[in-house]
């Protein structure tokens, strides 16, 4: 592979945020014996930095920490005092040294500069991955609470929450995470999961409807008896059925959120188990889907209690 070839490869994965340690160390790797990333810049072009920190991260990931030594001295002595070579060198740190002397590290940086958002997140990574959950919540809280507009910080919010059972929490920090994101429909059904765990069963059904109205675009497409329910779409007709039953067999039940249950809860569990049969009646490339299919005919054909 030529020289070239493997730093568009390198672009291709920062571009897509894809964590492909292997791939990206041996490209990676070609770079840095190739020219030792020393000959790039000459010709006047662009230094690739950002190259030779997905190599330090990558190294580290596979095991080869000589070459993320390497790799991280010569980013070092280009960029002194640099916050992304901090971040660099506490990951570094977290591979061999105990878990103490990272948070100390973290802690020293902090306090000199409380705004340093990957540091931070650092810290909060390493006390939870030690199973210091509680000082983890307490960090992160004061994190969100800062920087507000930060999604990943709400979702491991969303997380931590779940991780300890207490879903009203974790759907609450959902809930910020739509108000950042409204248009992002993998969140949306994280939050109708979240609502349906905690047997918020009306938010729940509602929510998972919201799913499909994101994803389904049928309506000016062609007519839905013609289409084929397909990825999250799916798991979203799975959630309408599953909370229909659930409001069903429990008509008393109190929704936390005080949200309503659907008047036409029968209607809505049989067009759930006719896009059901639909999806798992599918043929082709699209008939990954349909494996189960007996199973999942069975199941849908069950009626309400």
């Amino acid at each position: 592979m030529s020289l070239q070839s493997a730093l568009e490869r390198l672009a291709t994965y920062r571009a897509n945020n894809t964590r492909a340690s292997q791939d990206i160390f041996r490209n990676g790797l070609l770079v840095l014996q190739k020219s030792g990333f020393k000959k790039l810049g000459d010709d006047g072009k662009p230094f690739p930095w950002t190259s030779l920190e997905q190599l330090v991260l990558a190294s580290i990931d596979v095991g080869r920490l000589d070459i993320a030594d390497q790799c991280l001295q010569l980013i070092a002595d280009n960029f002194p005092n640099s916050p992304r070579v901090d971040c660099l060198i506490g990951i570094r740190m977290e591979a061999t040294e105990p878990p103490e002397t990272a948070l100390k590290y973290y802690a020293d940086i902090l306090e000199a500069d409380s705004a340093n958002v990957a540091i931070w997140k650092r810290r909060i990574s390493v006390l939870r991955r030690t199973g210091k959950v509680e000082k983890a919540l307490n960090e992160l809280v004061q994190f969100v609470d800062t920087f507000y507009t930060d999604v990943e910080g709400w979702l491991e919010l969303a997380d931590i929450y779940a991780s300890c059972n207490q879903y009203d929490h974790s759907f609450q920090a959902l809930s910020h995470v739509l108000l950042l994101t409204p248009q992002n429909p993998f969140y949306v059904l994280q939050a109708a999961e979240t609502a349906y765990t905690s047997e918020d069963f009306s938010l729940a059904i509602k929510m998972f409807l919201t799913v499909v109205d994101m994803t389904d675009a049928d309506d000016s497409e062609q007519l839905l008896q013609e289409s084929t329910p397909l990825g999250i779409t799916v798991r979203a007709w799975f959630g309408v059925k599953l909370c229909a039953r659930r409001i069903s067999q429990n008509a008393n039940l109190k929704s936390s959120s005080n949200t309503s249950a659907p008047k036409n809860l029968e209607l809505l569990d049989e067009l759930a188990a006719e896009r059901l049969r639909v999806a798992y009646s599918s043929s082709g490339q699209k008939g990954e889907i349909a494996k189960g299919r007996q199973e999942v005919f069975a199941w849908v054909a069950t009626p309400l209690a």
